[in-house]
C-alpha cells in the first residue's frame, strides 16, 4: 500500500536555516547570526524548524557547502516536509542554482529574505521603487536560474535553444527597468531635496539604530504621533519626519530604517532618502537595545554604516532602551573556570562604564513603560537649544 502524505493546513512556510564556521566567523558568531535569521525568516511568514552549521576553511564555489551537508540537509528536508532553505551569507547564482537542484525546494539567501520583508512593507511609492530597484539588481545575474524549465528544450541545428535568447532577452528587459527605475528616484530625491530646504528655521535630529530597537515606539512618544510599530525586524522603511516641541523649542525629527549586519550594498544604494535624513542631520539619536546580548555589535554595525554615509563628526546622544527586559547573566563568583565578561554586567556598571566613554552623553530609558523620559526630554533640550541660539541668533523659539 503506498503511503500518501497528508496536505498541510499552515499557511507558514517551513524552513531551514544554514550557516557556515570560518576563520573570520566563530561558532558563537554564526549561533547569533543565525537567531537573528531566524528572527528574519519569522517576519517573512516563516517557521525555523532546524538549524544546520558546518565548518569550513571557506565556503564550497559549488554549493557552498561541502556534499556530506548538502546531502544530510537534502535528506532532512525530504523527511520533514521543509519548503524552504535559508542561507546566511549571500550566494552566487553557480550556487543557488546548484543547491537548488538538490533539494528541490526554494532557496534563498540572507540578501534575497531581506529583500522579501522589504517589499512586503514598503508603504509609499518611493519606498516601493527604491525597493523593486534593489531587487532588479539583485535579480539581474541570477537571471539564468529562472530559465532551468527551458534548457531542456532543444533548439534546431547550429541554435542553442529558446532558454538562451529567452534569457538575454530579459536582461536587456531588466537593465532597462533598472535605468527607468533610477530616474524615477533621481526626480524624487529632487523633489525631496527641495523639500528638506523648506524646513528652514528648525534644528534637525534623526534617529538611528539597529533595527528592532525601539526608535519608532520612541518616535511616538516623543512626537506624540502614530508612527508604526511592532516587534518585527524592518517595522519602519518609510523615512516618517515630524515636528516636536519640547518646552519651547521646536524641531524637526525624523525616524529612519534599521541598520542590519551584512545589508546588501544593493539596499544602501537604494535607500537614499534615509541615507540623506542622517546626513542632513544636526544631531543624531542613536537608539539601542540593552537588552539584546550582543548590543556592542550593533553599535559597531550602525557607528561603521553611518561613517560610511558621512564622514562628519555630529552630535550624537546614545540612548539606552529596554532597560526594563535587560538581565544580566548570572556568575557564580567561586566559578573560576567561567572568564568574566560583558553579560555579566549589572545595569548601573553599564552606565557608569558609558557616562566615560561618551562624556555623560548617553541615557538609559524604557519607551515602553515610559522611564526616564522627561530626562531625555531636558537632555535633548539642552542639546538643541544650544545650536538653535548658535544657528538661528535672532529667532528666539516659541514665545
Amino acid at each position: 500500500m503506498i503511503e500518501t502524505k497528508k496536505k498541510r493546513t499552515d499557511l507558514r512556510e517551513r524552513a531551514v536555516l544554514i550557516g557556515v564556521i570560518t576563520t573570520f566567523q566563530s561558532e558563537e558568531k554564526v549561533a547569533e547570526y543565525l537567531d537573528e535569521l531566524a528572527f528574519l525568516a519569522d517576519t517573512a511568514g516563516a517557521d525555523s524548524m532546524k538549524r544546520f552549521t558546518q565548518k569550513l576553511d571557506s565556503p564550497n564555489p559549488k554549493t557552498f557547502l561541502g556534499s556530506g551537508k548538502i546531502e544530510e540537509i537534502a535528506a532532512y528536508i525530504k523527511a520533514e516536509d521543509i519548503d524552504l532553505a535559508i542561507f546566511d551569507d549571500e550566494l552566487s547564482p553557480s550556487q543557488l542554482k546548484n543547491v537548488e537542484r538538490i533539494f528541490e525546494i526554494k532557496v534563498l539567501d540572507r540578501t534575497n529574505l531581506i529583500l522579501d520583508i522589504f517589499a512586503a512593507r514598503a508603504q509609499t511609492s518611493y519606498a516601493r521603487t527604491q525597493v523593486e530597484l534593489a531587487q532588479y539588481q539583485y535579480l539581474l545575474p541570477r537571471l539564468t536560474n529562472m530559465w532551468t524549465h527551458l534548457s531542456k528544450q532543444k533548439g534546431g541545428i547550429g541554435m542553442k535553444g529558446p532558454g538562451e535568447r529567452e534569457i538575454e532577452t530579459d536582461r536587456r528587459i531588466v537593465r532597462d527597468k533598472i535605468s527607468l527605475l533610477k530616474k524615477q528616484l533621481q526626480k524624487i530625491d529632487k523633489q525631496m531635496a527641495i523639500q528638506r530646504s523648506n524646513r528652514a528655521s528648525m534644528v534637525r535630529v534623526a534617529l538611528v539604530g539597529y533595527t528592532n530597537v525601539g526608535k519608532s515606539t520612541l518616535m511616538n512618544l516623543l512626537s506624540k504621533s502614530e508612527v508604526f510599530a511592532e516587534n518585527k525586524l524592518f517595522a519602519t522603511l518609510d523615512t516618517t519626519v515630524r515636528k516636536v516641541v519640547i518646552h519651547n523649542l521646536p524641531f524637526l525629527m525624523s525616524d529612519t530604517v534599521g541598520f542590519i549586519r551584512k545589508l546588501p550594498t544593493q539596499l544602501v544604494e537604494s535607500f537614499k532618502s534615509t541615507l540623506d535624513e542622517v546626513r542632513e542631520a544636526d544631531v543624531l539619536l542613536h537608539v539601542v537595545d540593552i537588552s539584546h546580548s550582543n548590543f556592542e555589535d550593533h553599535i559597531s554595525t550602525v557607528d561603521r554604516t553611518i561613517a560610511e554615509i558621512d564622514g562628519r563628526e555630529k552630535p550624537t546622544i546614545m540612548i539606552f532602551n529596554k532597560i526594563d527586559a535587560y538581565v544580566p547573566e548570572h556568575r557564580d563568583p567561586d566559578d573560576l573556570q567561567e572568564p568574566e565578561n560583558n553579560r555579566h554586567l549589572t545595569l548601573e556598571e553599564w552606565k557608569s562604564t558609558w557616562f566615560a566613554r561618551t562624556d555623560r552623553q548617553a541615557i538609559f530609558i524604557s519607551a515602553t513603560e515610559k522611564e526616564n523620559i522627561e530626562d531625555l526630554r531636558n537632555r535633548l533640550y539642552e542639546t538643541l537649544a544650544e545650536i538653535h541660539a548658535r544657528r538661528y541668533p535672532n529667532n528666539n523659539f516659541l514665545f
